[in-house]
């Protein structure tokens, strides 16, 4: 009996086979001589910037824009901001009552805060009547949150909606430049919120005690008695269907004083390249231009932010009050996007961000509705009675899951939303947008300076709406199935 301790030696058939002699070359070896195949540098952030290939661009020699308009004699309606301290600590921003047609420009910053201190915040919940159809106006509202509908009678007797009001929107001003105002309609909850209330008296009282607030009232109410049409602005007069010799009416078209003028914005940045790179490193692709082709990219992806966001000249910013609603419901219905294209003539295409359009089909497979698409440069795109839905991803989308439409009427000769760039730049890499040289520094940088000029205009009010408060979120129910 061997000890415990010894080892017993393996069997032959348990013995490691000898290596073999390699016969070829090892594909690893071989790939280090190999020259490989490479893709050009990719870029994650590249959108299909639809805005910036479907806005048609003006160009701007001058650098300014100016947009010439009728003059319009009818004041525009803005919306009141509030701020919050608790749910039962809402206040009017004083400054933004200047938003109210009566008050638009009104200089006194002292009158206004008193002003906003009277107003009295009321709670109201889903289903509450805040107003009643021809009942006098005896308080002025400003919804600082929720909505309510503006119910009227129809032909037939039976009630109809006839708008949606919601954060920001005024009811009843119309009280403090008329005593025997009456509502037009019936002001209905929709959900619930918060509205801002000041009663009749308590601004007759503020506007006895100013006698710069009467001029200003007198004022406005002067401007209010001039003839306009139907869009606001000041009417040419005519005559028409009349036999023999009639007396016609003189006429002529008064235009805006003080048009509004846009100022060409722009997006820069340097470029650098170290030389050696530059020098050494050009096979198989150019390393300069990969970077510059990248820049650029980059350079046109804030460019299509700014055409949306920029507070001066952005889409969203500069759409006018009145062209703005909000939805029937919360998500985008068929219904809204009907609403939205009966504001204005002609509308080319909507801009949205993806989730809305993800809501917006969700809520045509709940009606059985199926929209059609089109085609537009080879790609198949959705859209809603005939007018292409583009997905923007720089429209925002908020903490409480909602965001904006826009539809837009575009070209100069529609009166539309034009885009604005100069062309012919010196160093033009391309349209609007140059690359100028800038030196090579000690450490052998080499700089260049990268900049895009652009801007956009909005000719006439209508051209550009909104559907705002757009509910991008998958209900409860929709996810549990």
């Amino acid at each position: 009996m061997p000890s415990t301790d010894e080892t017993t030696a393996p069997s032959a058939a348990e013995q490691p086979a000898p290596e073999r002699a390699a016969s070829s070359l090892s594909t690893q070896a071989a790939r280090n001589l190999a020259t490989t195949t490479k893709t050009v540098p990719q870029m994650q952030g590249i959108s299909s910037r639809w805005l910036l290939r479907k806005l048609p661009w003006v160009n701007v020699s001058g650098g300014t824009y100016r947009v010439n308009r009728r003059l319009t004699v009818s004041v525009g309606r803005g919306r009141v901001a509030f701020e919050q301290n608790g749910a039962d600590d809402v206040r009017i921003i004083p400054q933004t009552l200047r938003e109210l047609p009566t008050l638009r420009g009104f200089p006194d910053d002292d009158l206004l805060t008193a002003l906003a201190a009277a107003f009295r915040p009321r709670e109201f919940r889903a289903g509450d009547v805040l107003a009643q159809e021809g009942a006098p106006v005896e308080e002025m509202y400003i919804i600082a949150h929720g909505r309510v509908q503006l119910i009227g009678t129809g032909h037939y007797g039976s009630p109809t909606v006839v708008g949606i009001v919601a954060d920001g929107h005024t009811l009843g001003d119309q009280t403090h430049a008329r005593s025997d105002a009456r509502w037009e309609h019936t002001v209905k909850a929709a959900t619930g919120g918060t509205v801002m209330v000041i009663a009749r008296a308590d601004f007759q009282r503020l506007l006895e005690n100013s006698a710069a607030l009467q001029a200003h009232f007198a004022a406005y109410l002067d401007n209010a008695r001039k003839p306009q049409d139907n869009k606001g602005q000041a009417s040419i007069e005519m005559s028409a269907g009349h036999h023999g010799e009639e007396q016609l009416p003189g006429a002529f078209v008064d235009y805006d004083l003080s048009p509004r003028e846009y100022d060409l914005s722009l997006t820069q940045t340097v470029l650098r390249v170290h030389s050696r790179v530059a020098d050494l490193y050009n096979e198989p692709m150019n390393q300069t231009e990969q970077q510059l082709r990248l820049t650029v990219e980059a350079i046109r992806e804030r460019q299509e932010w700014e055409l949306v966001n920029n507070r001066e000249f952005g889409l969203l910013h500069n759409t006018d009050y009145d062209q703005r609603i909000p939805t029937h419901s919360g998500p985008p219905t068929p219904d809204d996007l009907d609403n939205l294209l009966s504001m204005r003539r002609s509308t080319k295409l909507f801009l949205a961000h993806p989730k809305a359009i993800a809501a917006f089909y969700r809520e045509c497979n709940r009606r059985g509705i199926y929209p059609s698409a089109v085609e537009v440069d080879g790609h198949s795109v959705p859209a809603w009675r005939g007018v292409p839905i583009y997905p923007c991803g720089k429209i925002p989308i908020s903490d409480v899951r909602t965001s904006s439409i826009i539809a837009l009427r575009t070209g100069e000769d529609e009166q539309g939303v034009v885009g604005l760039h100069q062309v012919g730049l010196p160093d033009e890499f391309q349209p609007g947008l140059n690359v100028r040289f800038m030196g090579i520094d000690e450490k052998a940088i080499i700089s260049y300076l990268v900049t895009a000029y652009y801007s956009t205009a909005i000719l006439v009010p209508d051209a550009i709406g909104v559907l705002e408060d757009v509910e991008v979120s998958v209900p409860s129910q929709s996810a549990a199935g």
